[in-house]
């Protein structure tokens, strides 16, 4: 179809033409100039540009509309007839090709395989997931050198009775006390509601003669001496923190009792700290 209409407000009813082609119809319009095909639209390109000559630059054949006016450009619009419909055979499943065919009957063969693909990349998905949150977990672990420093193992035969040996585990003095017989029955017989943190002894040892302490004060952290003070158990000459020989705080402005680390006997002669 071609239309020329004069958008006037005045002349509007007077100037206005329809002409309309009909594709492989006989030519009714007049004899096209030579033109110069467009090799990338596919379509014949016009030697001219203005309204006078879009009159004869449409085709002889196929849909086409031309309309101009006297305030706006001219315009050409074909019908595009002879444009290839994509075809997507080739991505297409054997199974759907026929249209009178019934796809149900395929249906449950066709979302097995689709089951079977999307099961194997999320069995897959879930094993990279679970390598990489353990390689990141397990780089943040301790190194072998800590985990070695983490527990330390006592020979108890080598503490004579009555003596405190210290050792050093996890940055931190630890003391190891083998207790006679007396430190043990004093130690028991205090009064637990006189404490300032009150614990029994038999809360604070595994075994009685042995009592196994972390060597720090707890008041501002200095490390108390062994076998001293009012109790002759632990004294901080520090600011004059006093514990009896059980690790408990009986004098001086230490808050709490000496902690006692986690620990085990493995046998009788052989203890494991942490």
């Amino acid at each position: 179809m071609f239309s020329y209409v004069a958008r006037s407000s005045n002349l509007a009813p007077y100037m206005k033409a329809t002409s309309v082609v009909i594709a492989n119809a006989k030519p009714t319009l007049a004899p096209l100039a030579p033109v110069v095909s467009n090799p990338l639209l596919g379509i014949p390109a016009p030697q001219k540009s203005t309204e006078d000559s879009l009159r004869l630059s449409v085709p002889k054949t196929g849909f086409v509309q031309a309309s101009s006016s006297l305030f706006s450009s001219a315009s050409v619009r074909y019908a595009h007839t002879d444009i290839r419909v994509p075809d997507f055979s080739d991505y297409r499943r054997s199974k759907t090709m026929d249209p009178t065919a019934n796809t149900r009957d395929s249906d449950a063969e066709r979302k097995t395989f689709t089951y079977l693909i999307v099961g194997a990349g999320a069995a897959g998905g879930a094993y990279s997931a679970k390598s990489v949150v353990t390689y990141f977990v397990s780089s943040m672990s301790a190194a072998a050198d800590v985990l070695a420093l983490a527990k330390i193992e006592v020979k108890l035969g080598d503490i004579p009775e009555g003596k405190n040996v210290t050792f050093k585990w996890r940055g931190k003095p630890l003391f190891i006390r083998h207790r006679t017989a007396d430190e043990i029955s004093q130690e028991n017989s205090v009064d637990v509601a006189s404490l300032r943190d009150p614990q029994q002894d038999s809360e604070r040892v595994q075994k009685p003669q042995w009592l196994v302490l972390i060597g720090v004060c707890t008041h501002l952290g200095c490390v108390p001496i062994a076998n001293a003070g009012d109790y002759g158990g632990y004294y901080c000459p520090c600011h004059g923190s006093h514990y009896d020989s059980s690790g408990r705080i009986r004098k001086g402005p230490a808050p709490l009792n000496l902690e006692v680390p986690t620990y085990e006997f493995m046998d009788d002669e052989t203890l494991i700290v942490g």
